[in-house]
């Protein structure tokens, strides 16, 4: 079963409870998502403050992944998101 990774950003020195800040805005993202059957993993992607990328990618290994879904998001340093574009809907 794959794992969830993230790509380190700054935001990760931010560990509140033991877990980095962009686990726990990838974790957001798939419980309002959903968690597709091939997901590969959660890409965060820090862009300036508060403001992230995410990209949830799928596929059976590495070099077959493509991006599912991608969102822009705006998020406080414990991880939770305000807002998103778009809006992120149940899929899975």
């Amino acid at each position: 079963m794959p794992t969830q990774q993230h790509d380190k950003t700054p935001a990760d020195r931010e560990n509140r409870g033991g877990q980095p800040l962009s686990d726990r805005i990838g974790q957001h993202v798939l419980l309002a998502l959903g968690r597709p059957g091939n997901l590969h993993r959660v890409q965060v992607r820090r862009l300036w403050e508060d403001h992230y990328r995410v990209n949830v990618l799928v596929g059976p290994d590495a070099v077959s992944t493509t991006i599912a879904h991608s969102y822009f998001l705006v998020a406080d340093g414990d991880g939770s998101v305000s807002s998103t574009a778009p809006t992120i809907t149940r899929q899975y």
